[in-house]
């Protein structure tokens, strides 16, 4: 039996795969495909996390969520430290989310 998948998978998937008395068929992507791929996985965890009917599996998806983007940052040339970081500031400056606050519009007096 075949199955397709054509998506970025984690680096232990084709060990496992073969663990499983399966063959995977695997590529190395450009640099371009890979931003890509990453841009698509984090969409597909994004979902996976919208859609998760458990806490436990929220957490889950949520650490696939922040493996990506580790990995987007080192492609990106940043360490998840740097990123963190980055992400301090903005809180400090623009707040968090905390509060829940939804802006519905502004009007220009």
């Amino acid at each position: 039996m075949e199955r397709i998948y054509n998506k970025l998978v984690r680096d232990n998937i084709p060990d496992i795969c073969r663990a499983n008395g399966e063959e995977p068929f695997i590529r190395i992507l450009s640099d371009k495909e890979y931003w890509k791929y990453l841009l698509k996985k984090d969409q597909e965890e994004l979902d996976e996390v919208a859609t998760a009917e458990s806490l436990d599996e929220r957490k889950k998806e949520l650490a696939d969520k922040l493996e990506l983007i580790r990995a987007m940052a080192e492609f990106s040339g940043f360490s998840l430290s740097e990123i963190k970081e980055e992400a301090d500031r903005k809180k400090q400056k623009n707040g968090g989310f905390e509060k829940r606050l939804l802006l519905e519009k502004v009007v220009t007096k």
